[in-house]
């Protein structure tokens, strides 16, 4: 393995017995690039073309407040797999935040958790006063890696296959973007919404293969919303209005605290992807929050939706948290918000809306095939986490049709990513392929790249690769092939 180190980057952050800032979650500064990767076990494959890519939050400078892991900057980790051979880079998201607070030396925005008044100058996105990061999740559109913020920010760019920056991307509105972004990889689209403080408090819109924004439509909320995801079918798209958000009384007075308002249903929005606020219809379900869907297709006069409905919203504090770090990491706690895997089923002929459980295990941060985007799907594969903490420990694969499902638990103290799908090279059907993932494992201090064979997949890894760094956890990834890459769309 050859290994190429970048100039680093300034930082003043402290030690800390913070435990967001320890352990898995320790921030990474060095940025490099390394070729001809070495395996611990099995065999590259060889019928693997395209890049995984990972977001993770890594804190730079000393915080001005009370740091939460959300708060850190973004950085890219890339693997790109071609020919049997497997080559690694990374890179944090030059954001107009970093690049500010690495002129100043020092923090210049408070965070999450800390009180109106702490950053030194005026934030991004929904919230007002934070810094957009574009830490939450990365998507690939028209040949570009796009890394985005889940309180909404700029959509910054990258090369897909070198990380070089490219900038705000051109199609992102004044409101910005909310992570979650969509891309249907039959048609080459980027689905997306944003929302605010402000009338009509989301927008809805679409960006075609070429990167030209071709709708872009108000979809009229009560008020301001918390909205994290939206999911989509072939012919429409849906939005929600979940009855988690701000409490209005205290963001009047500048603090944004989230309330789960009792008596108010969870509520769907269903547009034609092309549509106009005009063409939207409502459907009302079971209160609850959703921090993530996995997919939704149209079956007859049904439209399917699929996601982790949680249990408890507003979880208690976490009784054997660090000493005042308790709030904060019951709502990082999918044990404690009990996040289940859930389906709606919205009837378009009556408008009403059905409701099940699809499995009663906790479970979140699901991925599929997504050429099956939209589209009527048989695999999902969820990640299960560590309780009491924001760190995946296995996962499940599920077989929708038949009702069946497999586990796969990962060594003690070893932690993996969001793992997509990966299919193979002339893949025969819908599971024939790979999840990929990265892993962090505390107790030899190293980083590794896994791959699991989907169709033999509680047989475990067939490949374990060794990254030449330990890197921090994080949330989103992605998966996408040289062909998508290069071509925009599939179709």
């Amino acid at each position: 393995m050859k290994i190429e180190r970048l100039p680093s980057l300034a930082t003043t952050l402290q030690p800390s017995n913070h435990p967001y800032l320890n352990g898995a979650w320790a921030p990474l500064t060095e940025e490099i690039d390394a070729t001809d990767l070495e395996v611990v076990e099995g065999a590259i494959p060889t019928d693997l073309d395209g890049v995984y890519i990972r977001n993770t939050e890594n804190q730079i400078h000393q915080p001005l407040g009370r740091f939460h892991p959300f708060d850190g900057d973004g950085m890219l980790h890339q693997i790109d797999f071609q020919g049997g051979r497997a080559n690694y880079r990374n890179r944090f998201v030059r954001t107009r935040g970093l690049v500010a607070e690495q002129e100043a030396g020092g923090s210049l925005w408070g965070g999450l958790m800390d009180p109106p008044g702490t950053s030194l100058r005026p934030g991004f996105g929904a919230h007002g006063g934070l810094k957009d990061t574009a830490s939450t999740d990365v998507v690939v559109h028209a040949g570009r890696a796009i890394a985005t913020f889940y309180q909404c920010g700029e959509a910054y760019a990258l090369d897909p296959q070198t990380l070089e920056p490219l900038g705000v991307s051109p199609w992102a509105p004044l409101d910005g973007v909310s992570a979650h972004t969509k891309v249907d990889e039959a048609t080459g689209e980027l689905l997306f919404f944003n929302y605010s403080k402000t009338a009509p408090f989301m927008h809805y819109g679409v960006v075609d293969r070429t990167g030209k924004t071709t709708t872009y439509t108000p979809v009229p909320l009560p008020g301001p919303r918390l909205p994290h995801d939206m999911a989509f079918s072939q012919n429409y798209s849906i939005l929600n209005d979940l009855p988690l958000f701000w409490d209005q009384a205290l963001l009047e007075r500048g603090v944004h605290a989230a309330r789960l308002h009792e008596g108010i249903p969870s509520r769907f929005a269903v547009i034609p992807r092309h549509g106009t606020a005009a063409d939207i219809r409502w459907f009302e379900a079971a209160p609850c929050y959703v921090l993530h869907w996995l997919n939704a297709y149209e079956d007859g006069d049904e439209l399917i939706l699929d996601g982790y409905f949680q249990d408890e919203p507003m979880p208690q504090p976490l009784a054997d948290a660090p000493k005042g770090y308790s709030h904060m990491m019951a709502y990082l706690d999918e044990h404690s918000f009990k996040s289940k895997l859930h389906r709606w089923r919205f009837n378009l002929a009556d408008g009403t809306t059905r409701e099940e459980r699809l499995d009663d295990r906790i479970l979140e941060f699901g991925t599929f095939n997504q050429r099956y985007a939209g589209k009527p799907y048989r695999y999902a594969y969820s990640t299960t986490t560590k309780p009491g903490w924001f760190l995946f420990n296995g996962f499940v694969k599920h077989d929708l049709v038949a009702g069946t499902s497999q586990a796969l638990r990962l060594p003690e103290g070893c932690y993996a990513s969001e793992a997509p799908f990966c299919p193979r090279i002339d893949a025969k059907d819908e599971d024939d392929g790979y999840l990929v993932t990265f892993t962090i494992d505390e107790t030899t201090g190293r980083s590794e790249c896994l791959l699991i064979d989907a169709k033999r997949f509680e047989a475990g890894p067939v490949c374990r690769i060794a990254l030449p760094h330990k890197i921090c956890s994080g949330t989103h990834a992605v998966w996408a092939d040289r062909r998508f890459i290069r071509d925009g769309a599939l179709a």
